[in-house]
């Protein structure tokens, strides 16, 4: 795919999500199918640039390009300063954030709270784009705030006006959190009037739901987030559905299990010991999620305090389920985005 001067694998995209798309499940993500990874939020807010969190989530080093990196905040003048801050640190991607439905974003007037003030929506996308006129700016939005307030459509034309190469839309309102069905047709509308690529967002969780997205929508890619999760290869899966119509065989248990631990090599030696066991257990969790014995097995894994009784857990529990079952087969539930095991 030709995306903003980008040749890309594909038209897959990982979601930006704060606390999971670091480089390390950036970097696996594109690994196991994505075409882009686009970075956890980094603040606008530049007392903070010298924290440790924020100099975690502006590391690229080693990271497959294109680094396309999100920022947040609510001040234009702010907000292209944060964008030149990171292009001069290897973002060769802008992704503007207004689709956070989080409190504490929207609280401070950021994320998707941004929707309900068009006019500043204008503000900060014209200063970030004119503050780095050689590389492409992107948007990330919500349908609107709210039911009653959906504005995508105008949103879009002012991002077309301020420069916005791209746009890509989580089909939910702020007010709707992650609850309900994404309103394909929102998307669908806004990529019938679009005259940039349009990124159709929100619970995209299968292959079948990637195709039917596709067509819904028009959409000229897709971006994936929770359901991929403990899940990474769910792109190459996609991929592959989308180019042959076949399914490609799940991954055996085996190859989960060499996954997770080079996931799990990768955290703490992006973290540190410390703090990469504590993010470690999150991903173990998403990854087990559904599988027998998964419950207990994630309640005493996270009472584990270092790294060898963590990687010790990691392979009881897999080195006993390939004692029963070669291959893991998951299915999607009906309401939930989880995943459980079939019965060999």
């Amino acid at each position: 795919m030709e995306f903003v001067g980008f040749t890309l694998r594909n038209n897959l995209f990982v979601a930006p999500m704060a606390g999971v798309t670091d480089r390390p499940f950036r970097q696996l993500c594109k690994k196991l199918g994505a075409g882009l990874a686009v970075s956890e939020m980094v603040t606008s807010n530049s007392l903070l640039y010298g924290s440790a969190k924020t100099k975690r989530r502006a590391n690229h080093d080693g990271e497959v390009e294109p680094i396309s990196v999100q920022i947040a905040g609510a001040a234009p003048a702010m907000m292209a300063d944060a964008a030149r801050h990171n292009v001069d640190r290897g973002a060769q991607i802008i992704d503007i954030n207004m689709g956070c439905p989080a409190k504490k974003i929207c609280n401070v007037m950021a994320g998707s709270a941004l929707l309900k003030d068009e006019s500043l929506v204008g503000r900060i996308l014209e200063s970030v784009v004119n503050a780095v006129p050689e590389t492409p700016v992107t948007l990330k939005i919500r349908t609107g705030w709210d039911k009653s307030s959906r504005n995508a459509l105008s949103i879009l034309k002012i991002a077309e006006q301020s420069g916005i190469r791209a746009l890509a839309m989580h089909g939910r309102t702020r007010a709707c959190g992650y609850s309900g069905q994404a309103e394909y047709e929102t998307i669908a509308a806004v990529k019938r009037e679009a005259c940039i690529p349009i990124i159709a967002n929100g619970d995209i969780n299968s292959p079948e739901k990637a195709k039917d997205v596709l067509d819904a929508t028009g959409a000229d890619a897709l971006m994936i987030g929770r359901a991929a999760q403990g899940r990474p290869w769910l792109f190459r899966e996609i991929e592959h559905f989308l180019k042959t119509g076949t399914h490609l065989m799940p991954p055996r248990v085996s190859e989960i299990h060499a996954i997770l631990l080079a996931h799990l090599e990768d955290l703490y030696e992006f973290y540190g010991i410390e703090t990469g066991v504590r993010v470690a257990r999150k991903h173990i969790s998403w990854y087990t999620r559904g599988l027998a014995g998964s419950a207990a097995f994630r309640h005493s894994m996270n009472q584990l305090p270092d790294i060898r009784q963590q990687q010790q857990a990691v392979n009881d529990f897999f080195f006993g389920l390939a004692e029963h079952n070669e291959h893991l087969n998951y299915i999607q539930t009906e309401h939930k985005n989880d995943w459980e095991e079939l019965a060999a």
